[in-house]
């Protein structure tokens, strides 16, 4: 049950950004351009990298809640109705008439645990930070972003700088303009970012180069996802390495976003930086065994009993 003060849900973890639903196709594999596969399979759930962070961390026993704009259309019903189901507080969400919600395509390879992706960029206008939103953010500890629809980043950027709540970037959506993204990374404290965005957006050549030169930026936890590789993250001003865990991966939708989710949940649980790694790289993997972003996400008792804290080796 989400706590309310004066009329407004008292969450810890706000997210805006991304949120869509996702039709997962499987594959017998992918085809080359012009060419053709067999679907064998399709199934439906949401998705979307903050979104899917939120029911993450819900799951995991965290008080989250979502803010954006979807459409009046099915899709849209979808969206919001998975969100309640999942206890994520959806009264920051405005639906708008006459507006296409968000939907992604999504090709799964099993054989290889790969996916393909073909998100509908769609033109939802940007958030209106109305009383009731605003009251939402300021009485929360962590906002969480994403790249993808810029203004919306920074707006809400703004508001927690001025409420003093901690910002939180999923680095994965890169803008044409690097000069946006290196800006919207230094607004940040926490920033967790893919495997090719540090390089991208650093230019620097290698991950440990691109770590170190983005944490003199502004961001006080600074690190990098690698999948079954890993995750590369800045200490003390050295970097280091934590091996990730193995398990048979069926399909990655959402694993990086799960990630987010739980690291966050984590970190706001009072664990450590390590812990919040292991704890995060072990909630990721689990939901990797599992068709789509949220099927997998497992409960924090599960994850509590099961993760085992890696020592990073320093590069």
């Amino acid at each position: 049950m989400i706590r309310t003060k004066g009329g407004v849900g008292i969450v810890s973890l706000v997210g805006v950004g991304h949120c869509c639903h996702d039709y997962l196709c499987l594959i017998d594999e992918y085809p080359p351009e012009d060419g053709s596969t067999r679907i064998t399979s399709v199934s439906t759930q949401g998705g979307g990298a903050v979104a899917t962070a939120m029911v993450a961390a819900s799951r995991l026993g965290i008080e989250s809640a979502f803010i954006g704009n979807i459409g009046d259309d099915e899709v849209g019903s979808l969206i919001l109705e998975e969100l309640k189901r999942e206890g994520v507080d959806v009264s920051g969400v405005e639906v708008l008439p006459g507006v296409q919600s968000l939907r992604s395509y999504v090709m799964i390879d099993t054989k290889k645990g790969t996916r393909t992706k073909f998100p509908y960029k769609g033109n939802i206008p940007p958030i209106v930070w109305d009383e009731h939103k605003k009251n939402m953010l300021k009485n929360a500890k962590i906002l969480h972003l994403d790249g993808t629809d810029y203004e919306n980043a920074v707006n809400a950027a703004e508001l927690a700088k001025e409420y003093k709540v901690l910002i939180s970037l999923d680095g994965s959506t890169r803008q044409k303009d690097n000069r946006l993204n290196k800006e919207l990374a230094s607004r940040v404290d926490i920033l967790i970012m893919s495997a090719v965005y540090p390089t991208a957006v650093s230019g620097k050549p290698t991950i440990k180069e691109a770590l170190l030169e983005i944490s003199t930026w502004g961001p006080e936890i600074v690190m990098s996802t690698a999948g079954a590789d890993g995750v590369f993250a800045v200490i003390d001003n050295h970097v280091y390495h934590f091996e990730g865990y193995k398990v048979n991966v069926v399909d990655t939708t959402g694993a990086g976003d799960v990630f987010h989710g739980a690291f966050l949940a984590a970190y706001l649980k009072g664990k450590n930086l390590e812990d919040c790694i292991s704890i995060a790289q072990l909630t990721a993997a689990l939901k990797c065994e599992h068709i789509g972003g949220r099927t997998g996400i497992t409960d924090w008792k599960t994850v509590e009993n099961n993760y085992k804290p890696f020592a990073g080796v320093r590069l």
